[in-house]
């Protein structure tokens, strides 16, 4: 949902409603809506265009995992947990990323 937060907030910033940012992407309302509430992912292609639309450059780094030794060690590490092990750590951390979240827009206001 980090995509829909990301443009939820970059159309706010912006002053923009849905509908103005749906009129101004050649995108459908009911779609920027969907983004916004994470039932739809929008590609990083898409997300960069709507973020122009909100007058933002939004930029991203991809990184190979596999040129990193670290990076193949978490893997490894992941793989050997059991799928409910690595269920639950993921919605621990998401809860937490959701918490930082909520206090930096609270902040941010």
């Amino acid at each position: 949902m980090v995509a829909g937060d990301l443009l939820r907030e970059a159309r706010l910033r912006a002053g923009r409603t849905q509908a103005e940012l749906a009129c101004r992407s050649g995108t459908g309302r009911s779609l920027i809506s969907r983004y916004e509430r994470g039932k739809v992912e929008p590609s990083l292609e898409t997300l960069r265009e709507l973020g122009r639309a909100c007058g933002l450059e939004l930029s991203f780094t991809v990184v190979n995992a596999d040129n990193e030794g670290h990076d193949l060690s978490l893997i490894r590490a992941a793989l050997a947990k059991s799928p409910r092990e690595r269920f639950v750590e993921g919605n621990r951390a998401a809860a937490s990323a959701d918490k930082l979240w909520r206090q930096a827009t609270t902040l941010g206001s």
